[in-house]
This record gives structure tokens, sequence and C-alpha cells, in this order.
């Protein structure tokens, strides 16, 4: 062969790879943190992306993104919306709209195109697309909310109350479960596309021609319905037909309305309204003509086989009501009544936070007759759910379904401490084999009692129905799941399941406290396990619709409830107390700092200041003393009211952390005034609250608790000569008890904050790594498979429970030593810094940052330490390498001093510590 024309081909094929390595590729690009999402709600939604590329130091030197009213102009590269032209940034999330006014209902299609810092031009992303809502009140015109029958104006009761002791409460008329039907007719024409506007509270279900639409479950989302309900957007495009269509819904409680039917459960008693619906189906021709079907007073109803609907006492459906084909257009509905058209109440906005779903299906892994015609179904996990039936029998018959977390001592469904009595039941319409799941009703539970009916395959002399299957359906929230951990520990591997099915079993329209008992939005949890879900979960959106909620329920004089939505008015601290209500403040910084939209600060800033201004109006010389303190710590008493820590140091520190928070924020929207009234007031405060705890003598605040000296010193409360002793007293303190926890719910995240930030990994992992005292372990031990809501997994609580579960963010910061950096946000830049404690000789963590997948994983093996890490492109981490000895280093084969891409910063406590750019890499330290 031509010696040329040989060297030609190397030339190409070098110049090829060349290329292939400068390569970068747009990849999961979204608007408002969706892919493409329906009832876009804002006029200046948001447009982000992320990155791969073969290089490493890869980062985004400049963006344009397109943005088109027709998808065929957009690929032809003209943005007849918005062209943004070259920006020259490196962000690449949370990117505003610029350009014409966006129109209600209509589609919108975008892409976008970078360069990088090597001079390289990608190609236009994948063409995706986003469509509006109904942006103005006006919009929804002339749709009117209809229902059954309205409510007596005395039964209305919001924000309503807890029930009391033997409190007797009466309903003029109790509500009945509508179904509605709409007839209506599509043209012979080719649709371009049908979108349904539909908001049906407390809950609906819609179907179009007999076929649900959708798979979400208790939709809308729970909001504050004197101030705003939420819709949802569905496109039906594909299931509309030529000539006649029927939609069909039906509606349920929810928190709309609490029954107070006195033989089922009900945690309060609260009446906004009966169940009522709005509705708007838009159609677009292709020719470009639109027509829309309106909700009102022609939509036919009657009352459905839902026979009682309660969010607290569960759910009864009698088949026997079935009228069939309802929702079809072979339905006469003569005998139905016309809707009755309502006044609205509140503002509509879309919903925001991902849809409920079932995640999961769990068959039962055994089946038993604990008492004569009596069963109970184990389904080995206690989680948020509902049953799906599957049954056969004669007409009339009734099968009734009591779910439990545990049982009694003689093996009956135990409801004692997560609400009670709740049950499901169906009665059987004799049609063969049937099919059931509850729509407008969860609990969590591992077991079902059920009675009236018998399992396939045992005796039957009375003819019972026949259970041909039962099992449980997880329901949760769709977040998408960014994270995963796994270690050499199958004790902390089992400690993260248990503390995952409480956050997925929590993650509901809004983040509970437990699945069955209250199934409401206490405000601690949320902000004090909002890292470690994030870690795990995207909540973006879900924190959004939370600081919503608080806004929507925060009273005049600047008070945020401890619950939100505020369905009930609790009493005193139960509704007032300053570790719950600081989630006005805390969140919107967290959406910021995690997720980097700024956006959340400039809508809450009201919201932040009048909180923090009213706990400034509840100050005695600048100290709180209301509260109810660290809740559920471990102390000589029964679980409840803060034990060991005094209660106004809680609150207090919450407010100095407040005021510092809204400081930052204040600085960072150029508001010089507030920036110095408030940093001048947190430096009042820091005073006081070191005059009133700190002993000086013993150098510890208060009684010298884990909660007192933790929240001091993670607060920065804690003057810089004393944190030193400060630190000595948790440790000393912590080794005292054998490694015991005493720290409860407000003051245990703290703990492992400070135990992380000052080296002492050791200690959190000796303090978790036992199961002979009440912890983790200890739960894990007593048969628990989900978060329970005491240390001690007592009978008394619940076991399954949204918090305390403040053990996963370290899982991931600490053992897989993935950090924010606190000079940045949503980890443009972070910190790699593993922890090797006890005896854990491997860990494997990923996580998806906004700006790409993180991955950290690291080994001993006899002598060695090899660390694999992966930084997306456009970011850049710091990487804490054990060890002091440069010499002992390699990456990917070679002596460390060697990598010109990698660069030394300095030794610090035994680590060395480098930067790097995205890639791979490969780092080892032999001997290690």
């Amino acid at each position: 062969m031509n010696i040329l024309k040989v060297f030609g081909w190397i030339t190409l094929f070098l110049f090829a790879g060349s290329l292939q390595a400068k390569k970068i590729e747009i990849i999961d690009i979204r608007c408002e943190n969706q892919e493409c999402p329906m009832g876009v709600q804002t006029l200046k939604p948001t447009f982000s992306w992320k990155l791969l590329g073969d290089a490493r130091n890869l980062t985004q030197v400049g963006y344009r993104i397109l943005v088109s009213d027709n998808e065929d102009l957009l690929k032809k590269d003209i943005g007849n919306i918005w062209d943004s032209g070259r920006c020259n940034s490196e962000i690449s999330i949370n990117i505003l709209f610029g350009g014409k006014k966006l129109l209600s209902t209509a589609r919108y299609y975008w892409k976008v195109q970078v360069w990088d810092n090597q001079g390289v031009q990608s190609k236009w992303s994948e063409i995706k697309s986003f469509q509006m809502g109904l942006m103005k009140q006006e919009d929804w015109a002339p749709a009117r909310w209809i229902a059954m029958e309205s409510v007596s104006p005395k039964d209305v009761v919001y924000p309503g109350f807890q029930l009391a002791g033997n409190k007797v409460d009466y309903l003029e008329k109790e509500a009945r479960m509508p179904q509605f039907r709409k007839p209506f007719q599509v043209e012979t024409k080719k649709i371009q596309s049908a979108t349904v506007f539909i908001s049906g509270l407390g809950h609906f279900e819609l179907s179009l021609n007999g076929k649900k639409v959708g798979d979400h479950f208790l939709d809308p989302g729970w909001s504050k319905y004197d101030k705003s309900s939420l819709y949802v957007t569905f496109d039906v495009t594909d299931q509309l037909l030529s000539g006649e269509n029927v939609l069909g819904v039906r509606l349920g409680n929810g928190f709309l309305h609490v029954p107070r039917d006195s033989t089922r459960y009900r945690k309060l008693i609260s009446t906004f309204s009966f169940p009522k619906m709005i509705c708007k189906v838009h159609i677009t021709y292709a020719d470009g003509t639109t027509n829309d079907i309106n909700s009102d007073h022609s939509w036919k109803v009657t009352q459905s086989p839902i026979t009682f609907s309660s969010i607290y006492g569960g759910e009864d459906y009698d088949a026997t009501l079935e009228q069939r084909g309802w929702d079809t257009s072979d339905f006469n509905d003569i005998s139905w009544i016309n809707a009755t058209e309502i006044l609205a109440v509140g503002n509509l906005s879309s919903q925001i936070s991902m849809p409920l779903k079932v995640k999961k299906q769990l068959r039962s892994i055994s089946v038993r007759e604990t008492h004569p015609g009596i069963y109970i179904y184990d389904f080995g996990q206690n989680a948020s759910a509902i049953i799906a039936l599957k049954v056969k029998g004669k007409f009339g018959a009734k099968v009734v379904m009591k779910p439990a977390e545990y049982l009694t001592k003689d093996g009956l469904a135990n409801q004692n401490n997560s609400g009670t009595p709740y049950w499901f039941s169906y009665t059987l319409s004799g049609n063969g084999t049937e099919n059931w799941s509850p729509s407008f009703s969860y609990y969590g539970f591992r077991y079902v009692q059920v009675e009236g009916a018998v399992p396939i395959g045992v005796k039957n002399p009375q003819g019972l129905p026949v259970i041909e299957d039962l099992s449980l359906l997880h329901v949760s929230n769709t977040s998408e799941e960014v994270g995963q951990f796994a270690c050499s520990s199958s004790v902390f591997n089992n400690i993260y399941s248990l503390i995952d099915w409480s956050v997925k079993s929590n993650m509901s329209h809004v983040l509970t406290d437990c699945p069955h008992r209250e199934k409401l939005g206490w405000l601690e949890v949320a902000h004090l396990m909002s890292s470690s879900i994030a870690y795990c979960y995207d909540i973006k959106q879900m924190y959004t619709k939370i600081v919503n909620d608080m806004k929507d329920s925060q009273l005049e004089n600047g008070l945020i409830p401890n619950t939100a939505p505020e369905y009930a008015s609790f009493p005193h601290d139960f509704r007032d107390s300053p570790e719950w209500g600081s989630a006005g403040v805390i969140l919107p910084w967290f959406l910021y700092r995690w997720y980097g939209d700024l956006s959340v600060l400039e809508e809450n800033y009201h919201l932040m200041v009048s909180y923090v201004d009213y706990l400034t109006s509840r100050c005695k010389y600048h100290i709180l003393y209301h509260g109810l303190g660290d809740w559920y710590d471990l102390g000589p008493n029964h679980p409840g009211y803060s034990q060991l820590t005094t209660r106004g140091l809680t609150p207090t520190a919450l407010y100095y952390y407040n005021l510092n928070i809204l400081a930052e924020t204040s600085k960072l929207l150029n508001k010089e005034l507030e920036y110095h009234k408030y940093t001048e007031l947190a430096t009042k405060v820091k005073i006081a609250f070191n005059a009133k705890f700190f002993n000086v003598e013993k150098g510890y605040y208060d009684r010298g608790s884990q909660t007192a000296n933790a929240i001091a010193l993670y607060m920065n409360l804690v003057n810089g000569e004393d944190r030193e002793s400060c630190l000595k007293q948790i440790i000393a303190d912590i080794h005292n008890r054998d490694n015991s926890i005493t720290a409860g719910d407000i003051g245990f995240r703290y703990l492992l904050r400070v135990l992380e930030m000052e080296g002492a990994s050791d200690v959190i992992y000796d303090m978790n790594s036992q199961s002979d005292k009440p912890g983790y372990g200890y739960q894990l031990k007593q048969g628990a498979t989900s978060l329970t809501e005491s240390w001690a997994a007592l009978q008394t609580a619940s076991h399954n429970h949204c918090m305390l579960g403040h053990l996963m963010e370290w899982f991931y910061s600490g053992i897989g030593g993935v950090r924010a950096d606190k000079e940045s946000v949503a980890f443009k830049k972070f910190i790699l810094h593993p922890e090797m404690v006890g005896n854990i000789y491997w860990a494997d963590v990923s996580f998806k940052s906004p700006y790409g997948e993180i991955k950290s994983k690291w080994e001993i093996k006899d002598t060695s330490f090899v660390y694999k890490v992966t930084v997306p492109v456009n970011t850049t981490a710091w990487v804490y390498l054990p060890g002091v000895d440069v010499e002992l280093i390699q990456e990917s084969g070679k002596p460390i001093k060697e990598k010109a891409d990698i660069q030394f910063i300095r030794v610090e406590n035994g680590r060395s510590i480098y930067e790097i750019g995205s890639g791979d890499y490969s780092f080892s330290i032999s001997p290690y």
C-alpha cells in the first residue's frame, strides 16, 4: 500500500478522534424543571439543560435559546417567539424567558445550543415543548364552578378545629359524592391538539369516553381552599373521537370537607364546601379553528357509587349503585339532574408539584386466619398505600378491609396510634370477578384485616365472597429519584431503606409527618429533612408548592402556623412554634441554594420579612420563650415537649438563623437598608442568647444537652473562643451515654451537621451503628420497615414518620462525601470529602445535581485506597484525599503531581486537597 495513503488515513483517524474528544452534547433539557410541562402558569418560564463531554475541564461559555410557536419553524432554526442570540454565560439552569408575550393555552417549542471553553459549538439540542395554562381567572370564562349540592353556610368551618374529648359536632346534611357527565360533539376534521384544564375539589377522577384520563392519584394537590385551588392539565388529543364524546368526572372530599361521621376517624373538623368542579376543554383543529367545552348548568350529575369518602376515615364503594356506561355516549342520563352553578372562591392556579401515582405493587408475604372469619394479609412493608382488590361473590355482599401498621397481641389490626377507626369497604355487584381500588383516600399500613370474605382456596361453607387477589399499591409523589447510596455496612443500608420508605410515604401533595393519623404538612419536617430528601429526590416543585402553602396560610400579623396548608387551628404552641414556622424563611433560602433559583427569594421576600418581624414582636429582650422546643427528644419521660433543653433556646436559635438568612437575602436583592437592619438585630440576639444560655464556668449551653450545644454551634451563636469547649461537651456527652442519642426532632439534624463539619464523623458512626439503644438500629431490631416517630419505636407512636431521618443527609455528604460548596449554588462548585469511618470499607454514591450527575465511589482494599469520582460538565470540585504525602497519590495510574489538569490547593487536617474540573477520575493511594 502507498505509504502516503497510509499516512493520510492515520492523520484522518487522529483528526476524527480529536474532534470526537471535543464533542459536547446537550441532554435533559427542561422548561420549568420539567421535560414537556403543561399548564405553565408564568409568563417568564425558566429553561435548564445539562451537558456531556469526553474531555476534562469542560465548561459552557455561551448559549443560545430559540422558542417558536411552530415546530417546523424551529427545525429551520427560527425562533419567532424568542431568539436569545449568543449569551456569554456559564449558567445552564433557570434561564429566564425573554421573548414575546406568551398566550394562554398556547403550545411552544424550544431548543438550545452551547459553546464550550475549548471553542466547540454544540449541535442543537432535541426539541421540547411547553404548553401554557390559563393565565388569568378571566381565561376560564365562560366555564363555571358546578356542584351537585351546596353546603349550608352555617356548616362552613375553616380553619377547622381538632376534635377533643367527647365534643359533638353536627352537620345539617352530609355531602354525597357526585359524578358528572357532559356529552359534546367533535367536528369531523383533523385535530391539532385537545387539552383539558380541570379542578375537582377535594379530588377528582376524569374519564373520556369511558376511559380514565391520566394515571394520577388524588388530583389536584391540597391547598388552602379559601385562598387558592389548583387545576390539572391533560393532553387528550389521542382520546377524542369524531362525533359524540363524553366527559365523566367523579369527586371525593379530600381536605375540602372532612365528614363528621363519628363512626370513622377524624383528625379534625373542617368544611370549606361540598365537592365541586370546574372544567374547560380546549380543542384546536388543524385549520386553526378552535372550540371550547365548559362546565356549566348543562352538565348532568347524580350520586356516585362512592358512599363514603374521607381523607381520614377511608372509603366505601357500593358496586350495586353502578350505572354501567355512565361516561360513554351510549348512556341515557334522563334520570340525572342538572348541575348547580356556584360562586368561585379563591384563586385558581396550575398544579406545579409532581402528581401522586401508584409507584409500586406489593404482594402479600403471608395470609392467615387469626380469628374465625378474620384474615390478616401481611405485605412485609409499611407504606403509604391503597389496596387493590380482586373479588368474586354474590350481589350485595360486603367486604371490609382495615389497614394497620402493626397488630395487636391477639393478631388483629392495630390502629390505636395511626388513626382509628379507618377502613375500606366494597359491596359487590355480583357480576363475575370484580376489581376495585379506592379513589380518594389512602393510609399508612403493612397489614390488612379482611372481614366478610375468604381468600381463594379456603373452605367457604357460608358462600362468602372469594378474594382472588389482594395487593398493596404504594402511592407517592412522583418527584424524580436523583440519588443512590450503598456501602459495605448492611446496617447502614437497612437504615437507608428505613428512612427512604418514610420519605416516600410522606411525599404527598405536601411533605406530611405521617401517612395516616395526621397527613398534615408539619413544617419542621419540611425544613429539617430538606437536604436529606433533596439528595434522593428532585423536590424543587414540591417545595415551591410548600412555600406557596405557607404564603396562603400566613396570618395578617406574620405568623406562619405549624402546618401548611392550615386546615385546623391547633391550640397554643401547636400553632405557633418558631422551630416550625421558621420554614417560611429557611425553605426559600434552601430552594435558592440547592437549585440556584433566585426568583424564589424575590417572590417570597415579603413572606420571610413578615415572619421575622412577627418573631421580633414576640421577643422579650431578644429572646423567644414560646414553642414546642426539641420535640420528641430522648429524656426520662414519654416523648413530647422538649425535656433536656430549655424551650426558649431552640426558638431563639432559629430566630437568629432566620435573621442571618434574611440579611443575606436582602443583600442578594440589593436591599441595603434591610441588610443592615437584620444584621444589627442578629448581633443583638447573639449577645442576648449567650448572656441567657451560655454557662461560662462549664463551657456549655443551657444544661449541656446535645441539642443545646449543637444548635448553638451550627447557627454560629458560639463565640470563637468557646467553640472548642462546646464541641468537646457534645462528644463527651455522647461518649458518657455509651454513644446514645438524646437529641430530638429539632436538634438531631444540627448535631449531625456539627459533628460532620468538625471532623467527627466517627462519632456519628458510633451513635448510629448500634442496635441495643434507641435509634435507627434499635428500630430495625424491633421489626420496623419505615422510620418510627420515636427513637424507641414505641407502640404508642406512629411507625411511619418522616422526622428524625436526618442521617440520610450524612450518608451522602459524609460517607459519600458529596457536599455543596458554601460559596456556590446548585452544586456549580462542590466538595468531595468522603469519610472512611468504622468498619466501612467501600461506599458508592451518585447524585444528579442541577448541573449533572456527581459520582463518588471509594474502596479500601488491602493496603490501598481507591477513589473514583465523576464531575459533571460545567462544574468544578475540590477533592479531599486522605493523607499528606503526595508521592503516594496517583490518578489514572500516574503520579498526581504529573497531572497538569489537576490543581493542588493545600494540605489541611490530614487531607490533600485538589481542584478538579469535569470528567472521570480514578485516584489511588498506596500504601494507605
